[in-house]
């Protein structure tokens, strides 16, 4: 059910968006009209609310999914901040991929899953890696290999979805978000990075971070930001959260606080030192520790909030209410000019779709 059609529900029904795999199952209701007449004086208790807490059960039991990209050239210490952002050796370098695919002659796609629980919630996460990107002396294109897997993955769960017997529960491998890190170069965003933001942003939400943010002073990240922010706005890129997608003031008050501090400048680091008789995540340096999670010394704070704490649902709600869903419209268009079936998957460059025994995605 798409949104268009939520607005046609009635609205004192409860409605649960998003997949069954959901991490926190929305209740949404359709704005009242002026006809319309909110019953709050009832006789007794009725028990409505109680409905939050069946979701709650439901989802625990079932847990969720989340994908999540790494995009940047080596040494950026993408691996390192994954580790720090979920407390856990999660990266491909800590572990055996789940796949290892050379999609083109620089830049493969690696990817690891994990189950993660805390306080009795369970969730399958899923790395998606892209060593080699931007690596090489001629980078042209090497955001292609990126684009497909993006689409490869929206179409496999498209095909899913129009299965007449499909799986009661289809297993998400879209991607929720990708996290784009930039060298702290102090300077302005690089060709390949405008490119490669530019041409993602329509089809995943970006979330762009300054890496190793500790080689810049704070005037110098300060002064990189703002340029940064500036080449965003000149090139019209568009990294999450949108404004065309906040949904009411409250929203718009939050993510308003969080798009003034974009791009993130982050530290990621898996030791724990002492401060003041206190353990904390940091880097120890000739002038002292930086802790990682002390927004007064980075702002990786900023970040995991966003990914975890505030916005990870949305990110979901993102992917599939507004990237699928886009793709999943010109996909059946496309089918409908040609026939019954889907047609092939493609690119400008040529055909992506594969056979089961070729991909490895």
């Amino acid at each position: 059910m798409n949104i268009n059609q939520l607005l046609h529900v009635p609205y004192n029904v409860l409605i649960l968006i998003g997949q069954c795999d959901s991490a926190i199952l929305r209740v949404v209701a359709r704005p009242k009209s002026q006809h319309e007449k909110v019953l709050s004086n009832l006789f007794g208790y009725v028990g409505i609310e109680a409905v939050l807490d069946q979701m709650r059960r439901k989802t625990m039991k079932a847990g969720f999914e989340f994908n999540i990209m790494v995009v940047g050239q080596s040494g950026l210490g993408k691996s390192t901040l994954v580790n720090t952002l979920f407390k856990s050796k999660v990266s491909r370098k800590s572990c055996t991929p789940n796949y290892e695919e050379q999609i083109s002659k620089t830049v493969h796609l690696q990817s690891v899953s994990h189950i993660i629980e805390e306080k009795g919630v369970k969730m399958k996460l899923t790395v998606i890696d892209t060593p080699g990107f931007g690596d090489q002396i001629n980078n042209e294109n090497c955001w292609e290999p990126i684009v497909q897997y993006v689409n490869e993955q929206y179409e496999k769960y498209l095909k899913e979805e129009l299965n007449v017997n499909r799986k009661k529960r289809i297993p998400d491998s879209r991607v929720h978000g990708c996290v784009y890190f930039l060298p702290a170069t102090g300077h302005w965003l690089r060709p390949i990075d405008v490119e490669f933001m530019r041409r993602l942003g329509k089809i995943v939400s970006i979330v762009p971070v300054i890496a190793k943010a500790d080689t810049l002073t704070l005037e110098e990240r300060l002064e990189f930001k703002q340029r940064i922010r500036q080449d965003l706005q000149a090139n019209g890129i568009r990294v999450y959260p949108q404004k065309e997608y906040d949904e009411d003031a409250e929203d718009r008050i939050l993510n308003d606080k969080i798009r003034e501090n974009i791009p993130f400048a982050v530290v990621g680091t898996d030791k724990e030192h002492q401060v003041n008789g206190n353990k904390v995540l940091g880097r120890k340096t000739k002038w002292g520790i930086i802790e990682v999670e002390n927004v007064a010394h980075c702002e990786f704070a900023h970040l995991r909030d966003l990914l975890i704490r505030s916005h990870l649902q949305d990110l979901k709600d993102v992917t599939h209410n507004i990237h699928y869903e886009t793709y999943r419209v010109k996909r059946l268009n496309e089918s409908n000019a040609n026939g019954l079936a889907l047609s092939p998957l493609t690119l400008e460059n040529g055909t992506l779709e594969k056979s089961d025994a070729e991909s490895h995605l």
